[in-house]
């Protein structure tokens, strides 16, 4: 059975955005250490037009082949151009209630209940889904999260979107590995226990 990862970056304070959801501040603390430790162990969370140009444009998937956002995160790719945002990944899924026709081929829309739809896709053979974003899509499949790699960053935000807009719960995690890098950066990893 597949795992339902999220994978995201946040603040020392939990924000994996401004208040406006613009997660661009992150950009300005990509050292070259971090970078060649995505590049090594999560390379295909490098969107497609970046790959090319840090030397990862042939790399295999890793740990995705999967991965799901929100119309959000989406979006401004696609007002930029980039209707296709992890096109070396076997399945690309963007989950809106407002978007009813696909900019893009390789992109699914998921419109209708997304938690069947989770719960299918992970039933699947192949490697795991990244939870790509956002907070309200975190939210809505809290549940289902199987495991937690957070890239926290040297950076205090005081306010900004939170990592999720899931509601109070307690939900017990197992810490499964921590890295410490060069730039400030510690990426932590967590299974959910059930």
């Amino acid at each position: 059975m597949r795992k339902l990862t999220y994978f995201v970056a946040t603040t020392i304070d939990g924000f994996i955005g401004a208040p406006d959801g613009d997660g661009d501040f992150f950009y300005t603390f990509l050292d070259p250490e971090f970078i060649d430790h995505l590049k090594a162990e999560y390379p295909e969370t490098i969107a497609s037009q970046g790959r090319q140009q840090l030397g990862v444009g042939d790399a295999p998937p890793k740990r995705f082949d999967a991965v799901l956002m929100g119309r959000a995160t989406y979006e401004p790719g696609v007002k930029a151009g980039t209707t296709s945002p992890y096109g070396h990944m076997r399945e690309q899924y963007v989950v809106s209630r407002s978007l009813t026709v696909t900019p893009d081929p390789e992109v699914e829309l998921i419109s209708g209940d997304l938690v069947a739809r989770v719960r299918e896709l992970k039933a699947r053979d192949g490697l795991g889904i990244w939870l790509c974003g956002g907070a309200d899509l975190a939210g809505q499949l809290v549940d289902e999260i199987d495991e937690f790699v957070v890239k926290t960053y040297p950076v205090f935000a005081g306010t900004g979107m939170p990592m999720s807009r899931a509601g109070f719960g307690v939900r017990r995690l197992e810490l499964t590995g921590t890295k410490v890098l060069g730039g400030g950066q510690v990426i932590t990893s967590y299974d959910v226990l059930r």
